[in-house]
């Protein structure tokens, strides 16, 4: 087994509110909410995302404990971790969270939010990606869209869209993440597949998934073959390369230039 890695932050004086870690039977990767709004907590998202993910890292480790378990019993030892902030909050600290699980005759996967996982073989690629989110706050997306990002008008529109997505985080017909409450996980996308249908995988965040998802430069088979090739730093760099080409989002209408952008590469898995 070759596993390779790469996480940048959006920009290099920001902290990375991603968050990953690799062995060779387990993955964790997480990409924490971006705050817009007051959030009821003294910590910042990367605090919570770095606190979430090694929590989870540990419970996920004993494969006695099924993965759901694991990441409630990651999401309560986080909120005991800074129960003298407001976890009540509507802005509370939150992250997409997905885990990738090998045992020895199946890979098990979790995928609460956008963070996404790829098993390939030579003949499939499977996309696991929660997009429940994209679905909310459908008019004010459109809306902060007209804008080009650093304008004072984008400002005010991302406000009014992340009032309208909390309005919708963890709330039925909505989308779910991991926050404060790990009654959440009743709703993550769960499954097995076996060991002998994957040879390469990958975990990645939205950030790292814009070269696919937003710019269309390659398909998911083209990634695959270009982190094999080339590495998972030549994907965030080509994703670097693009927003640079449109920093102000005409051409990708977007929230932000840049997002945190993560890849865990996975590949000679039988």
């Amino acid at each position: 087994m070759r596993i390779l890695a790469a996480s940048e932050p959006s920009k290099a004086d920001k902290l990375n509110e991603d968050w990953f870690s690799a062995s060779p039977n387990l993955v964790v990767v997480l990409d924490g909410a971006t705050a817009r709004t007051d959030t009821g907590c003294i910590h910042g998202v990367s605090w919570y995302a770095a606190r979430l993910g090694a929590s989870l890292s540990a419970h996920a480790s004993d494969a006695s404990i099924a993965l759901p378990a694991a990441l409630a019993a990651a999401i309560d030892n986080v909120a005991n971790q800074h129960r003298e902030c407001d976890l009540t909050s509507p802005g509370t600290p939150s992250a997409a969270v997905a885990v990738l699980r090998r045992a020895q005759s199946h890979f098990e996967y979790l995928v609460l939010g956008d963070v996404g996982i790829i098993l390939a073989s030579n003949s499939t690629v499977n996309v696991i990606i929660d997009d429940r989110v994209d679905k909310t706050a459908q008019l004010e997306r459109r809306a902060a869209d007209k804008y080009p990002i650093g304008s004072a008008e984008k400002a005010e529109a991302l406000v009014r869209m992340k009032h309208a997505e909390l309005a919708a985080r963890n709330t039925p017909g909505g989308f779910w993440v991991a926050a404060a409450d790990p009654a959440t996980v009743d709703h993550a996308l769960i499954n097995k597949v076996p060991v002998s249908s994957v040879d390469r995988s990958a975990v990645l965040t939205d950030g790292a998934a814009r070269l696919v998802r937003m710019f269309n430069e390659a398909s998911w088979k083209d990634m695959l073959e270009l982190l094999e090739d080339r590495g998972p730093s030549e994907v965030l760099r080509r994703v670097r390369q693009l927003e640079a080409s449109d920093p102000v989002g005409f051409k990708w209408p977007r929230n932000k230039q840049s997002d945190d952008a993560t890849i865990v590469y996975l590949a000679d898995l039988q």
